[in-house]
């Protein structure tokens, strides 16, 4: 071979060389966050990760007495509200903290991490927008009523704006300009408003509440583009995947509504028990808790049971999928592992207390609060 040839197959090596580093990079710095409380904007609970077998308790954080809101994870710091009303910005590294900031009143909804800002609800009625770096306050919203449910971010098809969409106990969905908090529009319900907003096609928002109906509203403007009773209250949030979204009922029923038509695809029935956990999916399933003590797997197409697993208190906790593997927690006060493919346990940690918020995964760990007012974290056995 010539010197010329080896140079050139030299040259063509590190080509290539330089786009797998690069492909590696962008792969480690997408699953290194977990910004939002179900993973992205359509609320789907799918991470997307590979994460091991084992579960490793690596550090805990002590918030206080209750802890209620979920974790979410953005450039190497946990985020964390608290019944003391205060938000906890937490180093993942070494479960110190880095700063809090005390609101009002005590926090039970979960954060959202967005272009350096983290946006928090309380139930002193305010939304807060704090500096992601050193926790200092840029502006803070009034609603009439607690909000319980965390924020979503979105940008508005026409106006192209970044905006935050949050629901109150007001009976309102409000729609905020995520720079400076003044208000773009708010839509009425008729109740509370519990969930995540969620967002749908990058032009409408989607949600339930306590009014027991299923909205479909425009991003926007705000106003109605379609709205389907869904026989009961709804206390968690709407998961939406290619055109349909599924939620669980507070009465025993988890569905799944056409959004463009509002025509019920199905209706599940497994047993007399209300669900305030928010459904994840896959490209074949839809996974949710339930108040029966089981994690239900349900056939995305026809809606029936494909398996339960059994764990010994009531599941509120939102699943989260990474992979072949399902994550939640348990008011039994155990975090599990379970197989999605059978929903065979692969591995649990008893903490003690109960656990009815949602887990986040980042870098190969899981970050999850529990309701003795800990943040725990654990690694996985996987190479992050």
């Amino acid at each position: 071979m010539s010197v010329k040839a080896i140079l050139m197959f030299l040259a063509r090596g590190l080509f290539y060389l330089s786009l797998l580093v690069i492909g590696l990079v962008g792969f480690s710095e997408t699953k290194s966050h977990w910004p939002r409380h179900r993973g992205d904007a359509a609320l789907s609970g799918n991470s997307g990760q590979k994460i091991g077998t084992s579960l490793k308790l690596e550090w805990v954080f002590d918030a206080g007495d209750f802890l209620k809101s979920s974790v979410v994870v953005s450039g190497g710091v946990a985020f964390v509200g608290a019944d003391t009303g205060i938000i906890h910005a937490v180093d993942v590294e070494t479960g110190k903290e880095k700063w809090q900031y005390k609101t009002g009143l005590g926090i039970e909804a979960p954060p959202l991490v967005h272009e350096g800002v983290v946006y928090i609800g309380s139930t002193d009625g305010f939304l807060y927008a704090f500096d992601v770096g050193n926790g200092k306050l840029k502006w803070k919203y009034e609603t009439d009523g607690e909000i319980m449910g965390a924020a979503n971010q979105a940008s508005r098809p026409k106006s192209k704006d970044s905006v935050i969409v949050v629901g109150s106990y007001d009976n309102f969905v409000h729609c905020i300009d995520a720079k400076n908090g003044t208000m773009i529009w708010k839509f009425e319900t008729q109740n509370y408003v519990n969930g995540v907003p969620t967002i749908y096609d990058d032009k409408h928002v989607v949600f339930g509440g306590c009014d027991s109906v299923l909205y479909v509203v425009n991003l926007e403007n705000g106003t109605l583009g379609r709205s389907v009773e869904v026989e009961a209250p709804i206390a968690a949030s709407v998961a939406v995947g290619d055109g349909v979204g599924y939620v669980g009922n507070m009465d025993r029923a988890v569905m799944a509504f056409d959004l463009a038509t509002g025509e019920v695809v199905w209706n599940y029935r497994n047993k007399s028990f209300p669900y305030f956990s928010s459904p994840a999916l896959t490209a074949k399933q839809v996974l949710i808790g339930g108040r029966d003590k089981g994690l239900h797997c349900i056939n995305r197409v026809s809606g029936k049971l494909e398996w339960r697993f059994a764990a010994r208190g009531r599941i509120d906790s939102s699943p989260v999928i990474a992979e072949d593997k399902v994550v939640f927690g348990s008011m039994d006060g155990k975090l599990y592992l379970v197989s999605l493919k059978d929903g065979k346990e692969i591995s649990s940690y008893e903490v003690g207390e109960a656990i009815s918020s949602t887990p986040a995964l980042a870098a190969g760990c899981i970050y999850v609060g529990c309701e003795d007012g800990k943040v725990y974290a654990f690694s996985t056995g996987s190479k992050k």
